[in-house]
């Protein structure tokens, strides 16, 4: 939770202070029921620069920064990367501040990914609504 913004009067002068949250939103990778981890299954198969850029982009995720992301349906967000063939990271929100990472692929795959996301996502839901 955001503190409120203050006011203090310091040697004639106004001071705002502001205290940001070190996490905003709290990021977790969807496991599947066979305990697939489907984001991670894609991201260690990426060459090590690309990998530490696509976390990195999960990263601004955590940390509130959803600029590079555009709703794809059903629930399912695509962050979409500015670099090489264009890779793309699958996501829902569970809430305003759990992102639940689906998996990943480039533009080339865009549509089968997201039919994959669209999946996983049913899935999720499914089975939280069960427990």
């Amino acid at each position: 939770m955001r503190k409120p913004v203050s006011f203090m009067l310091q040697k004639a002068c106004w001071e705002v202070t502001y205290e940001l949250p070190l996490r905003m939103v709290e990021v977790r990778e969807y496991v599947d029921a066979r305990g697939r981890v489907p984001y991670r299954d894609w991201v260690v198969k990426l060459d090590a620069v690309t990998r530490v850029r696509v976390i990195t982009a999960a990263l601004r995720v955590e940390h509130g920064n959803f600029s590079a992301a555009k709703g794809v349906g059903s629930g399912v967000y695509e962050l979409r990367l500015d670099f090489g063939p264009g890779y793309r990271v699958y996501f829902g929100k569970d809430g305003e501040r759990i992102v639940i990472l689906l998996g990943g692929g480039t533009k080339k795959r865009q549509d089968t990914d997201i039919d994959a996301a669209h999946e996983l996502w049913a899935e999720y839901k499914k089975r939280k609504r069960e427990e």
